[in-house]
């Protein structure tokens, strides 16, 4: 254990994080519990005290990002081999398969499962004091908690979900400095999709009451962020096991953009099956809402979707669409999708490109399908050969660049509200986001601050400016004014925090 004398040093920890925007927050959660509990963070392989520990939290959701977690713990070992320090997965891919990963991976000194979190720093201290903790032993985690969501919220309490224990500068402490920051809505997820294992790793759906997720909102303005991302298993699903229901999305979200110091919350994961029309019009029409539609469509072939265990055809998600630009003409609309699903032909093919013409989505994101451990699909007739998922990634994926940047395209002349991020001192370059631009998986607007009269931008400047040409999926905007500035709303979150 460690010490508690003043004279004792702290002991340090680097994380390193990998997969989803959840995973960033989780990764955020366990660094605010470890300094909560005296350890300091560092980077993994800056100059000057090397970590004690360095904590690897890894993504288990497809076999790359699984090939890319195991990649990253064997470069931390190779860290560690100078430095001494220990090495310790966790995460989904440790939550997944635990013990057979600690067999396999010996240069992982621990794999712990998300029933670790809560004392994270006591496991690590143990760890470093010659005690190795038992490798985790996984457990399908839809089994921890009722059926019923009615009964979940009580029973939550005695189960370990990440990022569900919200309290100001113990709970979460940020791993960046930008003016983006994620905020969980909710962990796990009820839906069976055949072709994924999340909800066996991730557990069954569980909201975060609404005081606590403003609480935690207010937090990160008071910490310099100016938009919000809100993640989850399944945005859509969010109040189903409150009591208001499902309308606790539709009734959170105007109370988020209404936070100060916050300008703009985006919701992302949200399942086309479940868009009601209350929410399509929040997201859409609200303000400090981004009219941004993430939508989880995986394919619009009616036959491919019923064996995915989903609904909805092209027609029904081209109606949503529709619906979605008749309230706001330029909302930002992407989606991923799946092709060489079991059983797809050529007649399922054609219909998904159909779909992806009709759409004009501003950003799609196209993965051939692959076995996953324990899914529905795996046990499926009808594979393609990996040579053809590989040809139909291709295709599909040639249509989408073309779509996507004609939908650029479409934008020149419109006017945008482009969020800064990043200045070149250089060459004067800014870098932002607009509205239907959401991070790293959409594209960005360029621009030179030159155009600018006035005092030098800042990140975290909201700057308003036309779109003039195009550079694929990016923007090129010419800059007129800017309509907030950072300095304002920094000082609006601190007087109201």
């Amino acid at each position: 254990m460690q010490s508690s004398s003043p004279e004792a040093a702290p002991r340090r920890a680097a994380l390193l994080t990998l997969g989803c925007a959840r995973n960033e927050v989780d990764s955020e959660e366990l660094a605010g519990r470890l300094a909560g509990s005296g350890w300091e963070l560092v980077d993994a392989e800056a100059d000057g005290e090397p970590a004690d520990v360095i904590v690897v939290n890894t993504c288990g959701f497809v076999e790359q990002a699984k090939k890319d977690s195991i990649d990253t713990l064997l470069s931390a070992s190779d860290v560690a081999r100078h430095s001494g320090a220990k090495v310790v997965a966790v995460g989904c891919m440790a939550e997944r398969y635990g013990a057979e990963l600690a067999a396999s991976l010996p240069e992982a000194d621990a794999v712990l499962g998300f029933d670790a979190y809560p004392d994270l720093a006591e496991r690590l201290g143990d760890l470093l004091d010659g005690h190795a903790p038992t490798p985790h032993v996984p457990v399908d985690r839809r089994t921890l908690l009722p059926i019923s969501p009615v009964q979940r919220p009580a029973a939550s309490t005695d189960v370990a979900i990440p990022g569900h224990s919200w309290v100001p500068d113990i709970s979460r402490r940020r791993l960046s400095s930008g003016p983006v920051a994620s905020l969980k809505l909710a962990s796990g997820c009820d839906r069976r999709c055949a072709f994924c294992a999340i909800p066996s790793f991730r557990g069954s759906f569980v909201s975060r009451p609404p005081e606590e997720v403003l609480a935690e909102a207010r937090w990160l303005a008071q910490q310099g962020v100016r938009e919000l991302v809100l993640v989850s298993e399944n945005s859509t699903s969010y109040g189903k096991d409150l009591p208001g229901g499902t309308r606790a999305l539709v009734e959170l979200l105007p109370e988020l953009g209404a936070v100060p110091g916050i300008e703009r919350v985006r919701v992302s994961y949200l399942q086309p099956a479940e868009m009601r029309p209350d929410l399509i019009s929040v997201i859409a029409t609200a303000p400090g809402l981004a009219p941004y539609f993430d939508l989880s469509f995986q394919h619009a072939s009616a036959p491919v979707l019923r064996r995915m265990r989903r609904f909805g055809s092209r027609p029904d998600f081209l109606d949503l669409c529709e619906r979605i630009r008749a309230l706001a003409p330029e909302a930002g609309i992407r989606s991923n999708v799946i092709v060489g699903f079991p059983g797809e032909t050529e007649e399922d093919l054609a219909e998904l490109e159909a779909f992806l013409v009709g759409a004009r989505l501003d950003a799609v994101g196209v993965f051939g399908y692959s076995d996953e451990d324990g899914t529905e699909a795996e046990g499926y007739e009808g594979k393609l050969s990996a040579e053809e998922v590989t040809a139909r990634v291709a295709r599909v994926s040639a249509l989408v660049d073309e779509l996507m940047a004609q939908r650029a395209e479409d934008r020149v002349g419109t006017e945008v509200v482009v969020l800064v991020e990043s200045l070149s001192d250089e060459e004067n370059d800014c870098v932002g986001r607009a509205a239907h631009q959401a991070p790293e998986v959409d594209g960005e607007c360029v621009f030179d601050a030159d155009e600018l009269d006035g005092e030098p931008l800042r990140v975290g400047d909201l700057v308003r400016a036309v779109v003039v040409d195009t550079e694929g999926t990016d923007l090129v905007v010419s800059p007129r004014e800017v309509v907030v500035a950072v300095e304002a709303v920094r000082e609006a979150a601190q007087v109201t925090g």
